[in-house]
């Protein structure tokens, strides 16, 4: 079932990269963006998470926090991690539950079957934890308008 925008956003409880488990709801107060990716080390990734570091100093100004989310074992994370210098969480949804929750898992991923990846997406949360954008990719080789996250979340209370 699709995550709508006015809907609480589903909780979930993931492991980090430092095999740290990390709820959603430990983030309330802030503003979160989630942003989901297929997998670690692959072009268009790379891009998106490094571009979502670059725009870090506009997110702690707005109040949020971004949270990226694959499928990738919290070992891959770590080191994709500190590969790119990112300065916020990677969590790992190995169990694929949360990319069934916020209904964006992409089955046969690659063409590979039987394996199933995050689709490119984002959701932006207000500080109560509820869904006020949504950005899913059309295909994996896109990426999301980085104007319109920032946008989303200066209309949100600080």
């Amino acid at each position: 079932m699709a995550v709508e925008i006015g809907q609480a956003a589903p909780d979930f409880t993931l492991f980090d990269s430092d095999r740290q488990q990390r709820s959603l709801g430990e983030f309330k107060g802030k503003n979160v963006v989630l942003a989901f990716f297929p997998g670690a080390f692959t072009g268009v990734c790379t891009t998106e998470m490094c571009a979502l570091r670059d725009s870090s100093s506009q997110f702690n100004d707005l109040n949020a926090q971004v949270l990226g989310i694959s499928v990738d074992p919290i070992f891959s994370l770590k080191v994709f991690s500190e590969q790119n210098n990112l300065n916020f969480p990677l969590l790992s949804d190995y169990s694929r539950q949360t990319v069934n929750q916020y209904d964006v898992a992409i089955e046969n991923f690659a063409g590979m079957e039987g394996y199933t990846a995050a689709k490119r997406a984002v959701f932006v949360l207000d500080k109560e934890g509820v869904v006020r954008y949504t950005w899913i990719g059309p295909n994996p080789g896109v990426e999301p308008d980085y104007d319109e996250i920032r946008h989303a979340l200066e209309h949100l209370p600080k």
